[in-house]
């Protein structure tokens, strides 16, 4: 299958069907095989008619006669009697007339479909039916589901993908023997066959394990080998200054914790190192990344680096600045402080570009604009990535490649990632985590409210704003235009709440759409307390802090996944005030498993493995935008399967084996060596 081969060159694929093939994302026949069904039906027991009971049913049965009549309203109905022996079963079909002649009194053909009620009799309904001669693929089997489009049903699929068993048979290995033989594998070929026609249970499971492995094993040999490339550069040494490091701590407004105090060291011990650091820090929300980012900072502007902080949207960069700003001011450093975002005007941008070329201004916080051309960083020695995930892999090279060698590289989330996600999707980090929030935070309370009961949690909300706090309400919605049925904008949420329920508080708009300048100001008033309400999108997911908010509101909660409402619900209670977040309904439908799971629990790092295991991997990787990972198979919740993998490939690099050999193996690694983080 290393050849492509277009699609229409399978027997009973026109362009008409190609087109609908295409409509699933299937061109080639590659791209055929490797579209594995999304679940299965298992019909693989024959049961004798004498045994049937109401359900799924496959028997193996002789065609006595077949007849088939239009009723009411233009229905067809096709009937036949299928025979075991004496005894004998009705088959029913519906608008299905060209079973009449498709189907031959006297043979014997395997029958499989669901036995129940008809017109007060028992009948298989709408059975798939195949001869006992052919190699049966919808019926007698587990039998595969794909993912369909109009015109295009698993039936057809199942007819096209055993048209291309021959080029299954014929996939060559891509895995070295002595993984496959040590970790007691199938063969690619026959894994890729029973993925779409399994023999039984047993043999799925195998099949699953076998690709489920290549994925991951790939994956991680692409990360090891960026860690392993990465390993050969030399690094600036950036000493650790024992008395600045206790002279920041010491203006500090509150304790370090001991996960900080960890982390902190690992970051200064990577700094003095002879090759780049290469670290991820991940913190859930408000548990003091920053703090922690800025006293690695210290030390590289102590030698006369720069450092540059790049992050993910201007209100975020805004707010680092300010944050950062106030870390240095007792030392003396603020002045080397600057901010560079999109939005300043051509004059401000000048200026800044003037003082990041003369050194003048070394600590450099931004988005985007810090990778333009005519940003002059040559003594970049930090580069410290907010929200890493959300920078495309190009973004974070330029950064590196501006400073003309490879300088420290700090990547931080406030994602809670899964550890067998962690190690999957970074592996070439060095990774750091901080658990525990700073001391004096208090859990925030959190209660799913039906739209029945939303008055009493406005009376609490209110209670809260008499007290001097504030409140946040988030929709998933900018405005009515975009609304599915149910769904409530920002906007008509911000017009009922300023002229009706709280039009005796200052209440504030703030969504994506807005111009930069426009949201920067929003929030610098709604920090300032100039508002007391403040209805947003999911703009304010990461990283906007205001101490003073204590409410958080989440209209339509049951449409955002567990990591994005524990994102929101950081919003508040960031402060020694308790905070309080209400989930609200879109009905008032019992709430599901997962927001029950998020109403009592506060730790990230669980939610994030619970919203795994229900969501997939794939949702997972779409919310870290990392490219074309493609893991089709893999259950990342496969400690033990990605251990595995993860073992055989620091082998295979320690074998010094080439990866030339294994054409499609060294095809993928090369792609997801793009796509993963940072080389």
């Amino acid at each position: 299958m290393e050849e492509i081969i277009p699609l229409t060159s399978v027997k009973g694929v026109g362009p008409a069907v190609a087109r609908l093939f295409a409509m699933i994302g299937v061109s080639t026949v590659e791209d055929l095989v490797l579209n594995f069904p999304r679940r299965y039906d298992d019909y693989s027991v024959v049961t004798k008619i004498t045994e049937l009971r109401p359900g799924p049913v496959t028997i193996r049965g002789q065609i006595e006669k077949i007849t088939g009549r239009y009723v009411r309203r233009g229905m067809h109905v096709t009937e036949a009697v299928a025979r075991d022996g004496d005894q004998s079963v009705r088959l029913v079909w519906f608008n299905q007339p060209y079973r009449a002649t498709a189907m031959k009194p006297g043979a014997t053909y395997f029958i499989s479909g669901l036995f129940e009620l008809s017109f007060q009799k028992f009948a298989i309904m709408n059975p798939s039916t195949e001869l006992e001669s052919d190699f049966p693929v919808n019926t007698a089997r587990i039998v595969p589901i794909y993912r369909e489009t109009k015109g295009l049903k698993s039936t057809q699929i199942r007819r096209v993908v055993k048209e291309c068993l021959p080029s299954i048979r014929a996939t060559t290995e891509t895995l070295p023997h002595w993984i496959v033989e040590k970790h007691g594998l199938m063969s690619r070929a026959e894994a890729i066959e029973a993925m779409h026609f399994p023999n039984s249970p047993t043999h799925l499971e195998e099949a699953t394990k076998r690709l489920g492995f290549e994925e991951v094993f790939g994956l991680t040999l692409a990360a090891l080998l960026n860690k392993h490339e990465a390993m050969t550069e030399s690094s600036l040494q950036i000493p650790f200054v024992a008395q600045l490091a206790t002279e920041f701590v010491s203006h500090l407004p509150f304790t370090l914790t001991d996960d900080q105090k960890r982390t902190i060291w690992q970051l200064y011990k990577d700094m003095q190192g002879k090759h780049p650091m290469n670290r991820l820090v991940e913190g859930d929300v408000g548990s003091g990344k920053t703090v922690v980012a800025t006293m690695a900072s210290l030390m590289a502007l102590e030698q006369g680096y720069q450092v540059a902080f790049m992050a993910p949207t201007e209100l975020l960069a805004r707010q680092h600045a300010d944050t950062i700003y106030a870390l240095m001011k007792p030392l003396g450093y603020e002045s080397q402080v600057g901010l560079l975002v999109g939005s300043m005007k051509p004059s401000q941008k000048s200026a800044a570009h003037a003082a990041i070329a003369a050194g003048q201004t070394r600590f450099i916080i931004g988005t985007h604009a810090l990778i333009q051309e005519k940003v002059d960083m040559q003594k970049l020695g930090l580069v410290i990535i907010d929200e890493q995930h959300r920078f495309g892999v190009e973004q974070r090279k330029k950064l590196q490649a501006k400073a003309g060698h490879m300088p420290h590289v700090l990547s931080m989330t406030a994602t809670p990632i899964p550890r067998s996600l962690a190690l999957t999707l970074y592996g070439e980090l060095d990774i750091s985590i901080i658990g525990a929030k700073p001391v004096g935070r208090l859990p925030i309370i959190t209660s799913i409210t039906s739209p029945n009961s939303v008055e009493a949690m406005y009376q609490a909300a209110d209670a809260q704003i008499e007290q001097g706090r504030q409140m946040f309400i988030v929709c998933p919605l900018v405005n009515d235009s975009e609304a599915m049925v149910g769904t409530k904008s920002a906007e008509e949420v911000f017009k009922k709440m300023s002229q009706g329920r709280f039009k005796h508080r200052r209440v504030g708009l703030l969504h994506g759409q807005m111009k930069g300048a426009d949201k920067a100001k929003i929030m610098e008033d709604f920090v300032a307390h100039r508002y007391d309400i403040l209805v947003a999108t999911t703009v304010i997911e990461v990283g906007v802090d205001v101490p003073n908010a204590t409410v958080m509101i989440i209209e339509n909660a049951d449409r955002f996944g567990l990591a994005q409402l524990h994102q929101l619900r950081g919003r508040v209670g960031r402060s020694s005030h308790q905070g309080y977040c209400y989930p609200v309904l879109s009905d008032s439908k019992a709430p599901s498993r997962r927001l029950k799971a998020f109403e009592r629990n506060n730790d990230g790092f669980k939610l994030a493995e619970l919203d795994l295991e229900l969501r997939g991997p794939g949702a997972i990787y779409g919310t870290f935008q990392h490219g074309q990972l493609d893991l089709r198979v893999a259950k990342l919740s496969d400690t033990k399967l990605i251990a595995q993998a993860r073992q055989s490939s620091q082998e295979f690099i320690e074998s010094g084996e080439s990866l030339v050999q294994y054409s499609y193996l060294a095809e993928r690694v090369t792609k997801l060596r793009a796509v993963t983080n940072l080389n």
